[in-house]
């Protein structure tokens, strides 16, 4: 029985290593599969951010999971924080009722796709910092860059103070590319 299981296995590896090596699209769409294409399509325009971007945020956050909520209470695709949806309604000037649905995917991205658009201004435009403010807060950042501990750029990002941030910021650099790769004109 243990045989088989290892037979099906290395099938199955056997099989994954074909598809990767003749780089068919089809098969990449099948490892990198995007959901709300719309939504986020839609979000991408209206904020002026990359739609490749925030598919490369909801894989990290959620992978795709629009009923995924945090430990910490951070809600749906994008793993928005209610106080930060709050204030971003505010801020937005959306109905206060958009946080009553921050679960529902259309609000989800929508919210996490004008608060990456707003680190994008207050970090002049900065893919890396924006990112490094959506996984640690923007506090940090802008603490990190003034003191010099972390100069915004991608080359240093070993210099970014925690762990989990610096992994954050080379996973998502390395999805949107994927995405971007991947979807070519789709979006």
């Amino acid at each position: 029985m243990k045989w088989m299981t290892r037979k099906k296995l290395a099938l199955f590896a056997t099989l994954l290593v074909i598809f990767i090596l003749l780089d068919a699209p089809w098969t990449w769409k099948l490892m990198y599969p995007v959901y709300y294409k719309e939504e986020i399509r839609k979000s991408a325009s209206q904020y002026n951010v990359d739609p490749y971007l925030i598919m490369a945020v909801i894989q990290i956050e959620s992978k795709f999971d629009k009923k995924r909520i945090s430990k910490k209470g951070a809600v749906g695709l994008m793993q928005v924080m209610p106080a930060t949806a709050d204030w971003a309604i505010k801020q937005a000037k959306l109905s206060p009722m958009a946080s009553e649905y921050l679960d529902e995917p259309d609000v989800n991205i929508m919210l996490g796709t004008w608060y990456i658009s707003f680190l994008y201004e207050m970090f002049e435009r900065n893919p890396y910092a924006v990112l490094a403010a959506y996984n640690a807060g923007p506090g940090n950042v802008k603490r990190w860059l003034d003191q010099g501990r972390w100069d915004g750029r991608l080359e240093t990002v070993s210099n970014i103070p925690f762990g989990e941030t610096r992994h954050y910021v080379q996973r998502a650099v390395y999805y949107q590319q994927r995405y971007a790769k991947i979807y070519d004109g789709e979006f």
